[in-house]
């Protein structure tokens, strides 16, 4: 099980923070959230640095990282977490209202583990959010910390 790590929420709207806190609390998923508002808040999480340097050490149990942010867009946070060794076997879901075929294809190749487009419709986003949450938070499991060995 994933001894309820936090999930990692990087978003800067608002309203989308409100709206996928209040479908991960319905849909009972235990973890805590942490919102972080830009990409550099977001680094400074997982590193361990700045205003979260005292937070307790391990990996969230998913990041959801939108694209479009503040300081430090949602691409370049992927491409650091995914060149890291430490780092890179935390699941990244890249939660963004880009379509662009090349935001996706940089996310893939980068190394996103999944690409959602927020749907505009509240249900729709509701549910997708709902879906993500136990799916990552829940279903998926990770290794322990550090970098994976080859067999």
């Amino acid at each position: 099980m994933n001894d309820l790590r936090p999930i990692l929420l990087v978003e800067d709207n608002s309203n989308d923070i409100e709206l996928t806190l209040a479908a991960l609390k319905q849909c009972n998923i235990a973890n805590e959230v942490t919102v972080v508002r830009d990409g550099a808040e977001a680094l400074d999480y997982v590193y361990r640095r700045g205003t979260h340097a005292k937070r307790p050490a391990g990996d969230p149990a998913v990041i959801l990282l939108d694209l479009k942010l503040p300081k430090v867009d949602g691409l370049e946070v992927l491409e650091k977490l995914k060149s890291d060794p430490e780092q890179r076997q935390i699941p990244v879901v890249m939660l963004t209202s880009s379509r662009e075929e090349r935001d996706l294809v940089r996310s893939y190749q980068f190394g996103v583990n999944s690409f959602v487009v927020k749907p505009v419709e509240f249900t729709e986003f509701f549910e997708a959010i709902q879906s993500l949450g136990m799916f990552w938070a829940i279903l998926n499991q990770v290794p322990s910390r550090g970098p994976v060995q080859p067999v």
